[in-house]
Order: structure tokens, then sequence, then C-alpha cells
């Protein structure tokens, strides 16, 4: 596989714009109707949020990630999907280049909340 072009140049006060944070991720479930979606119960420590994954068929069985931490983008706009909000995005790696996506990790287990950057 050869890589993606490199996107356009940003402004670093762009990228400070950018909330990612880890959060473990308590449960998995189906998101009835759809055949992408499903539901993640996350925590971050001070707060929980649901956040909707289009990976129902990137995985034989989704619920095999409950249980793990995972990096997540906490300050995007809630977007309603299937008529559910979903309060952020899981930040993965591998869709947009045709590869099967993996979870972005933490090496050891760190303090759900806890930053990236």
């Amino acid at each position: 596989m050869k890589p993606a072009q490199v996107k356009p140049t940003i402004n670093i006060d762009v990228l400070n714009q950018v909330d990612a944070r880890v959060g473990t991720i308590k449960s998995v479930s189906e998101v009835e109707g759809s055949d992408k979606l499903v539901r993640l119960k996350v925590d971050f420590g001070d707060h929980k949020r649901t956040i909707l994954v289009g990976m129902k068929q990137e995985r034989e069985d989704p619920t095999e990630i409950e249980g793990r931490q995972a990096l997540f983008i906490v300050n995007l706009e809630p977007r309603k999907m299937m008529g559910e909000i979903s309060e952020g995005m899981l930040f993965d790696v591998g869709y947009e280049d045709g590869l099967q996506p993996a979870l972005l990790t933490p090496e050891r287990a760190v303090p759900n909340g806890a930053r990236a950057g």
C-alpha cells in the first residue's frame, strides 16, 4: 500500500483547537435500523458520552473493544445519526486507506480524560 498524500499544511492554532482525549469504552451496542453504526458508551473520567461509530461491518464482533481505552475527539459538534446524538468521534486508523481499522490506544493505562498532544 502506498501512503496517501499529506493533507495541506495547517497553522498550529488550528491543531490546538482539536481536543483529543482517552476514554474507556464501557459498552458497545447496536443502533436499531443501521447496518453500519454501533453505540459506544465512553467514560472520560469526569463525564460519560455516547458516541456512534460506523464499525458494525468492520469487525466480526464489535463488542470485542469493550473495556479498552482509545483516543476520541471530544469537541466536535454533536451530530444526529439514525435518530440519535453522537457526542464525539472515535479516532482510529486504516479505514480511509482501505485497511481494517485499528483503535488508537495508549501503550499503558492512563486516566480517562487524559489529553493527547
